[in-house]
């Protein structure tokens, strides 16, 4: 085809085009080195090593840019936060006092440390799942078990402690707590809250582990929780089935991400009583009560093993144990103090935004008419959420709700008019008391998702805080409306 001739002479002519070019440019480059290493030569030695220093250093940094630009980024992992300390966690609870947070529940936990180890006792605590045998093993080690020690730092009468004291002379306090997996609501969480308080924690099971108890020992293992893994009821299996299962345990512990010596899961009988079915010789069945022996011996040399070593790793762990408690107490109440906080600032700010929308001569159609309010909303919503925006962040975030909110204006109004003849007695409703119910209902609703989107990312984005208020703003006026109705009837009667 006469086409196809003519682009594959297009391009001969092309390639010939660039050869020139490409021999042009060398021997223009040839030229001027050689001018360049001429004068040179001819110069001062001093501006002859400047020059070729400056070459270098000027190679160098491209090479740098081009490696930082080309190069594939290694990925960095995230930081391990540092070990919780005594001083670190007193100096949050105090920072957190003089917020206004309230502190007792993570403060109530150091005091219970405290008083736990002045008592110098060793803590064990026999944990699992519902029927998987604890209270047996307790009685087993204890035969006087039945006999209710004390209830330390004002546990639950759920959580009991009673005390043994093994061949070493160790004074141990062996704690029972509710079987998690039951149907009370707190029992889990008080459980294993009682769980990371121990030094030693006997993790009972009567069979391969469920999803619910790796869920358990992996929080366990977070806090470094010496661990007593125990087959209870081993007496139901055989030796090939016991072996099988200690090791399949084992694989639990190392998929977890943990470390478990294999001395340290054990398959122990419990002993108690069963029913036992006797056929006697005419036929008949008879049912009688046996006891059945305990066998714990490896779980006393399991205990004796850690116990064995120095006690000041064991202190310092259940330590750590602790301090993440009461960090994680204090974490949620700070979280109730930001709810609560949050909520006071946003209805002050609808409160001054429904006084200013009264005492308007015109009321506009425009949420930033008082953007003094909505400017302080802001700040004040960041600082409590630990935010630090910059002005022009602020000013951004309200210039691009201010369209939002404009567009809602219409469904705000009729939001306002249908919430005000939820009140008796109001007949035809002002049309300035309308339009303060609707200012009220979108600073209310600006607020709200402002507080959605500090939770959610820690900072303030102007475009996604928009978006969500944008967003939500329809489910908010309707949520909202009777709330903002009765707080303009309240500022009107004033």
């Amino acid at each position: 085809m006469k086409l196809d001739r003519f682009i594959r002479v297009a391009i001969a002519v092309v390639v010939v085009l660039g050869f020139v070019v490409a021999i042009g440019a060398l021997l223009f480059i040839t030229e001027s080195a050689l001018n360049v290493w001429d004068r040179l030569r001819e110069g001062p030695r001093l501006l002859l090593y400047a020059y070729f220093s400056a070459m270098v250093l000027f190679a160098m940094a491209a090479v740098w840019l081009i490696w930082r630009l080309v190069a594939k980024r290694k990925v960095v992992a995230a930081e391990v936060a540092a070990p919780l300390s005594r001083t670190s966690i007193k100096d949050r609870l105090r920072e957190a006092e003089a917020a206004g947070v309230d502190v007792s529940e993570a403060q109530a936990e150091l005091k219970e440390l405290a008083a736990r180890q002045e008592s110098g006792a060793v803590h064990l605590c026999f944990f699992g799942e519902v029927s998987s045998g604890k209270s047996s093993l307790i009685k087993a080690l204890v035969p006087d078990a039945d006999v209710q020690i004390d209830v330390v730092g004002g546990s639950t009468a759920d959580i009991r402690h009673f005390r043994w004291r093994n061949a070493d002379g160790h004074e141990i306090l062996l704690t029972d707590v509710p079987g998690t997996g039951g149907h009370e609501q707190g029992f889990d969480e008080a459980a294993t809250e009682e769980a990371r308080r121990a030094h030693l924690v006997l993790f009972v099971c009567d069979s391969d582990l469920t999803r619910s108890e790796l869920k358990a020992v992996k929080s366990l293992l977070v806090f470094d929780k010496p661990i007593v893994l125990v087959l209870n009821k081993a007496d139901r299996f055989s030796h090939e089935e016991q072996a099988a299962l200690i090791q399949r345990l084992l694989q639990h512990i190392d998929d977890l991400g943990g470390r478990l010596q294999r001395d340290f899961v054990i398959a122990v009988t419990a002993g108690g009583e069963s029913d036992v079915v006797e056929r006697r010789a005419d036929g008949s069945e008879e049912t009688t009560r046996r006891s059945r022996d305990a066998d714990i011996g490896v779980l006393v040399v399991a205990i004796n093993r850690l116990l064995g070593d120095d006690t000041q790793p064991l202190d310092a762990r259940r330590e750590r144990a602790v301090f993440q408690i009461a960090a994680d107490k204090l974490a949620v109440a700070e979280s109730q103090y930001r709810v609560q906080r949050a909520e006071q600032i946003i209805r002050n700010s609808t409160r001054k935004a429904i006084v200013g929308a009264m005492a308007a001569v015109s009321p506009g159609t425009d949420i930033l008419i008082q953007g003094f309010i909505g400017t302080m909303m802001t700040r004040e919503l960041c600082k409590v959420y630990g935010a630090a925006p910059r002005d022009l962040d602020i000013e951004e975030f309200l210039t691009l709700s201010q369209s939002r909110a404009g567009r809602a204006l219409p469904l705000s109004l009729a939001v306002a008019g249908n919430g005000l003849k939820a009140f008796p007695g109001l007949g035809t409703v002002a049309g300035g008391l309308v339009h303060a119910v609707a200012y009220g209902l979108i600073f209310d609703a600006l607020g709200r998702s402002l507080v959605s989107t500090l939770e959610g990312r820690g900072k303030l984005e102007p475009e996604a805080a928009a978006k969500e208020f944008e967003e939500g703003i329809s489910e908010h006026l309707e949520a909202g409306v009777r709330r903002i109705a009765k707080l303009a009837m309240e500022q009107k009667e004033d």
